[in-house]
């Protein structure tokens, strides 16, 4: 069998027209169908939930994004959804955080910053200080979901003996 590849991922957050706007400005992703209610009905969709969420979930709305290169954003907010203050529990199980890729991610961080995001390092750090340009960066999206900016591929960075 071949290396399966990265379809999408799903963000909870408490305002979704703020989020899509974050994701689409500050990403440039695309918005292939901008935010929907889904409610606890007999359709397909309603009866996936049922498997997924259990009975009883009422309803949510969702808007789906695309990446550059066809990755799936789906952005959730559901009615029980608040902004909350969450300790950075990096050690427990589960998603940690996913990464973006841009060369310009110094940019792209100022441009997080001003849609409401912040920059959880105090600066942009080097994989290789005075040997390639391969840099990243923690962030957080404007409700506290952290992730990461690589300057260069993931192939890249840690192809060639990575933290030696």
């Amino acid at each position: 069998m071949a290396a399966v590849t990265f379809s999408h991922i799903g963000i909870t957050v408490p305002d979704l027209e703020r989020a899509v706007e974050f994701y689409s400005k500050c990403f440039d992703f695309y918005v292939i169908m901008p935010p929907t209610t889904v409610h606890h009905d007999d359709s397909a969709i309603g009866q996936m939930c049922d498997d997924v969420f259990g009975e009883g979930w009422g309803s949510f709305r969702i808007a789906h994004l695309a990446t550059g290169d066809g990755i799936g954003i789906e952005l959730f907010e559901f009615p029980a959804t608040v902004q909350e203050e969450r300790p950075f529990e990096y050690w427990r199980k589960g998603l940690f955080h996913f990464c973006l890729q841009d060369e310009k991610l110094e940019e792209r961080v100022k441009m997080i910053e001003s849609m409401g995001g912040k920059q959880r390092m105090q600066q942009v750090r080097h994989y290789y200080p005075g040997q390639k340009p391969y840099r990243m960066v923690y962030v957080e999206d404007p409700f506290g979901n952290v992730f990461e900016l690589y300057s260069h591929s993931y192939e890249l960075t840690y192809s060639a003996g990575a933290y030696v």
